[in-house]
């Protein structure tokens, strides 16, 4: 092959392939690849029924049910203006302990689960808890997959998730409750609902 011919081919070979890289380029869409999603709430309770504190979480952590929870904090009666006596913290470790400890629930576990998730709402604190995250992979314009990256932990209720610029996608989140307290609240899957 000549000189001439070779450069005429070489430039016709190049020309192919960017006018190949150009069609795949427009075959592609505008958001496509991946996108961070967007994830809010999911620390939602009772306030009434559940004595100010997240019980479901509590109560994971101790592994009893919430209302079993709920049960053992209805003999505890709260300090009125201030941290509670000694005499009155003992009652109420008492009236807690006589329903969870034929549950095998120990002073020591208690203490441990209360004051981890333990938390002042006047000041505007949140339990112990880590944000969850997460986010979508779109092909062609539809989403096609989402991948957890960090589950989270302390969340009480399934947060609102939402895929930004496909807001329209519905999304399904599952939580895990555990007795690691590391685990406990946190999101175990999101799906696109069918």
């Amino acid at each position: 092959m000549s000189a001439v011919s070779f450069s005429s081919f070489a430039g016709w070979l190049s020309l192919s392939v960017f006018a190949a890289l150009l069609g795949c380029t427009a075959r592609l869409e505008a958001g496509d690849g991946v996108i961070p999603l967007k994830i809010s709430g999911g620390h939602e309770f009772d306030r009434q029924k559940d004595f100010g504190r997240p019980v479901v979480l509590i109560a994971a952590a101790l592994g009893v049910k919430p209302d079993v929870f709920r049960e053992a904090f209805s003999g505890v009666t709260p300090s009125r203006g201030g941290p509670p006596s000694r005499e009155e913290a003992q009652r109420n470790k008492a009236a807690l302990l006589k329903v969870l400890a034929p549950h095998g629930i120990t002073n020591e576990r208690l203490d441990e689960v209360s004051n981890y998730y333990r938390f002042r709402p006047q000041d505007g604190e949140l339990w112990t808890h880590e944000e969850a995250a997460a986010q979508a992979t779109v092909v062609g314009g539809k989403v096609t997959k989402i991948t957890i990256i960090r589950p989270g932990a302390g969340y009480t209720t399934p947060p609102t998730v939402v895929i930004p610029g496909h807001e329209q996608t519905k999304l399904v989140v599952k939580l895990h409750f555990d007795r690691d307290l590391k685990k406990n609240g946190s999101i175990a899957s999101i799906e696109i609902a069918r």
